[in-house]
């Protein structure tokens, strides 16, 4: 970044102030820039870019003047009027929560015409830069400024070029991550491609084509080039390539050509050595191409981001033609060559690898593909996809390892960014700003960004700072309204004893306003329940003015309960595996988990306990002064109660007759990812063999733990089921047969209905010992066998459908173990608790 000092300078009145007294410049903050946007209208090039400081704000109109040039050696700078606007994502993306960089962001128009000399298009390239102007107490007006950086996706990324000429382009790219803008002449031109038989057969113009020019081939990795002859007519010419020259590799012996994708540049070669790349000219065609290989795979031909074409020789290639917009998705019009026959499907799969969702499609030349911007649930509701980046991909159904990504024409790009609103969907309360956006990256990789349900404006740290220590003390003022917050795992969902108390409430008619905390647009509630966004404004004034707030687990942390507000506490599970203090693994201590406890327990009003065994050890756990309700747990009253578990089973999908087998392993915390975004599934279950011995007559339901992050293999086939996003877990208990846990508390809710228990406990010892530490002695008093590994497991699953098991002998153990965890679930919990609720609440 350069600083140099305008030419404008302001006078004093009282004239020039002596060197030695004129105050040294204030050492400058270095700017950050970029490139949000590019795309050519009739004005010209329109960037839409921004320029910011980190030692001050620019969030009102006109708190910042910027300015743009175009710079090159040996010649004057070319400047252009730029325009603020409003962009929030400024703020966000800059990840600060001091100032507030709204109107840091600009708009510019560059006329290509500025760009001329004589009436001619001189080969140029040309920095751009951008900076803001400065007003210094008497020294003048400075300018600070410095390149341009790439935004991570779409025009941002990979600006487009233009023609401004016959021959002429000019080509917006990044080199060192500085934006440049180049002009240059073409020389030649490729104006058409088309399958012919045998191969493809190119069209083109060229300004010198002396007799014997060829179009050379040429794979950089091998070093293998083809040559072919060229018609010409006058500066047009045609030229045939044979689907034989792109084989050429396979003679290499450390090659298969089945696997792996090589990569062809083209070239026109004349008799005297000189040589001229074609420019793919997309102008008069979609600038894309995908033909099937007589050998296996695919033939791309595809632009690059210099506008050069690439021939890919591959296993197999999709590229999108067109794209549309459609309720709840986009439909896409492809171009696919993928191995093999039969159905595909399409793969949208999260970036951080924590989820997968897959959708059938038809095979074709041409095929219409539908991407949803919703997913159905294990519950077959269908919800937004979860908030973040998807990647799209085509294969064979069922064959992962033939899948590829979806590329764009040069037409596709043209028509992205392509955005859907989901406000609302299929019941969905979503509010807020949350939409699906299909969008470019790497040039022409097609991607879906499923945006937060809260604006920009909204979710940066800004935007949160203000919202937590301006609006919330201030709303905090206010009266307390006669409302009820619910919040269940920070938004998860309408479940556990948050949703009974509700029940109870409603069934009571109490005169209450009910409020759902719902994150990302991830919750179906009931009605009558009024969802609200997580860390949206109204949540804030929702926690601030509430008269209760039930939740079961943690709160926020800048809680401040007020007088004649209660807190409930109801937790969310009962006790095998040490809790908060008791834990001796300093995993927890050194995340900062107890120090954040201690901070939040005094502000509980209640705290719920499912047993006499529980109670002192949530006493001592948490460091919990006060009131502890010896309740049950409300949740577990459904169990309690017996319900009917077929409508659960005809929601999930589960044919009559099958032997429903729910696997609810807990986390471990020393399994997070190397991402830091949530912990490993590390799945020990042999899915292959549970499928070979029990898939005739069994569906295995897994339920892996919330904290859990990644998505489970072999999930949908028939056999094995993914129910993580399932809403409530006591209706998967309701339709178990049987439970199959490690340490998880699930243990004790599933216990109330007396079927069996397996425990797959392959790490015993080692969470035990080391990791987490038990409050009874399981080993002897489990309510089922331990079993160490995946085939004693299988077996034990076996063999319940077979007469006398292992489970047999442990019904004492569960008897006891009933009698000690189990007295109170009653059917009554969520009563005894909306008693003593009302009571606090005056």
């Amino acid at each position: 970044m350069r600083t140099t000092r305008s030419r404008l300078v302001l006078p004093s009145p009282r004239g020039p102030a002596p060197a030695a007294a004129r105050p040294a410049p204030a050492p400058l903050t270095p700017l950050k820039l970029g490139l949000r946007s590019a795309r050519w209208t009739d004005g010209g090039l329109e960037l839409t870019g921004f320029v910011r400081r980190d030692d001050r704000g620019s969030g009102k109109v006109r708190s910042s003047f910027t300015v743009l040039e175009l710079a090159r050696p040996g010649r004057p700078p070319i400047r252009f009027r730029t325009r603020p606007i409003r962009l929030p994502e400024v703020t966000e993306d800059s990840g600060q929560s001091d100032h507030n960089h709204d109107w840091a962001a600009f708009t510019v128009t560059i006329d290509p015409e500025r760009l001329r000399t004589d009436g001619g298009w001189p080969d140029a390239d040309w920095e751009v830069r951008a900076g803001l102007l400065r007003t210094l107490r008497l020294t003048g007006v400075r300018r600070e400024h410095g390149p341009l950086r790439p935004h991570w996706c779409g025009s941002g990324e990979y600006p487009p070029a233009h023609w401004v000429a016959e021959n002429v382009r000019v080509l917006p790219y990044f080199a060192d991550h500085r934006l440049r803008l180049k002009v240059h002449q073409v020389w030649s031109r490729l104006t058409g491609l088309r399958p012919v038989d045998g191969g493809l057969e190119l069209t083109g113009w060229a300004h010198d084509l002396p007799p014997g020019t060829v179009f050379r081939l040429r794979d950089w990795r091998s070093g293998a080039e083809s040559r072919h002859p060229v018609a010409a007519t006058g500066r047009d010419f045609t030229v045939r390539l044979p689907f034989q020259a792109f084989e050429t590799f396979e003679a290499s012996a450390d090659h298969d050509p089945a696997a792996g994708t090589w990569y062809w540049h083209g070239e026109l070669l004349r008799p005297d050595g000189s040589t001229e790349r074609p420019v793919l000219d997309d102008r008069p065609w979609p600038g894309g191409l995908v033909l099937p290989r007589p050998t296996g795979g695919a033939l791309l031909v595809r632009q690059l981001g210099d506008g050069y074409p690439q021939f890919c020789a591959q296993p197999g290639a999709v590229l999108v033609d067109r794209i549309a917009p459609e309720r709840d998705g986009f439909r896409l019009t492809t171009h696919a060559a993928l191995p093999g026959e039969g159905p595909l499907e399409l793969v949208l799969r999260h970036c951080n690898g924590t989820r997968e969702t897959r959708h059938p499609a038809e095979r074709g030349p041409l095929t219409e593909l539908t991407v949803p911007a919703v997913s159905a649930g294990a519950d077959l509701g269908r919800r937004p996809l979860r908030r973040g980046v998807w990647e799209l991909w085509l294969r064979p159904a069922g064959r992962a390892e033939d899948e590829q990504p979806l590329l764009l024409s040069q037409r596709a790009l043209a028509q992205l960014p392509c955005a859907v609103a989901l406000g609302a969907t299929a019941g969905v309360v979503a509010g807020g700003a949350k939409q699906a956006v299909l969008q470019s990256r790497w040039h022409n990789t097609l991607i879906l960004d499923s945006t937060p349900v809260l604006a920009p404006a909204e979710r940066s740290r800004y935007a949160q700072r203000r919202l937590r220590t301006v609006d919330y003390p201030a709303a905090r003022r206010h009266p307390l309204r006669p409302t009820v917050l619910y919040d269940v795992f920070g938004g998860r969902g309408y479940a556990d004893s948050p949703r009974a108390v509700h029940a109870e409430l409603a069934r009571r008619d109490v005169p209450l306003e009910h409020l759902w905390v719902v994150d990302d647009a991830q919750a179906v509630v009931p009605a009558g329940v009024r969802p609200v966004r997580s860390h949206s404004p109204e949540w804030y004034e929702a926690l601030a003015t509430s008269r209760y707030l039930v939740g079961n687990t943690h709160l926020p942390d800048f809680l401040d309960r007020r007088p004649g507000q209660v807190v409930l506490q109801t937790w969310h599970g009962s006790l095998l595996k040490r809790i908060a203090h008791d834990m001796t693994n300093p995993l927890l201590a050194r995340a900062g988990y107890l120090a954040a406890l201690d901070r939040e327990v005094p502000q509980w009003s209640l705290l719920l306990s499912p047993s006499a065994f529980a109670t002192p050890i949530l006493r001592r756990a948490f460091r919990y002064p006060g009131e502890i309700l010896e309740s049950g747990y409300p949740r577990n009253d459904l169990l309690a109660r017996g319900a009917d578990a077929s409508a659960v089973r005809r929601r999930l999908g589960i044919p009559d007759g099958r032997r429903v087998v729910l696997y609810a392993p807990t986390w471990r915390e020393d399994q997070q990812r190397g991402n830091g975004d949530g912990y490993r599934l590390d799945l020990r279950l042999d899915l292959a063999a549970a499928r070979a011995a029990l898939g005739a007559d069994h569906v295995l339901l897994v339920r892996p733990h919330t904290h859990v992050a990644e998505p489970l293999p072999g999930a949908g086939d028939g056999f094995v089921r993914d129910v993580g996003d399932y809403p409530d877990v006591q209706e998967l208990l309701l339709a178990a047969d049987v439970l199959v846990t490690d340490y998880s508390s699930i243990m004790f809710d599933f216990a109330i209905t007396g079927r069996p228990m397996l425990f797959f406990t392959y790490d015993l010892a080692h969470y035990r010992d080391a990791l987490r530490g038990f409050y009874f002695d399981f080993e002897r008093e489990a309510p089922g066998p331990l079993l160490a590994d995946s085939a004693e497991l299988i077996g034990a699953l076996r063999s319940l459908t077979t007469g006398t098991t292992l489970v047999d002998r442990h019904a004492d153990a569960y008897r006891r173990f009933r009698a000690t965890h189990c007295r109170l679930d009653d059917g009554r919990a969520a009563a005894r608790v909306v008693d003593r609720l009302l009571e606090l609440g005056g």
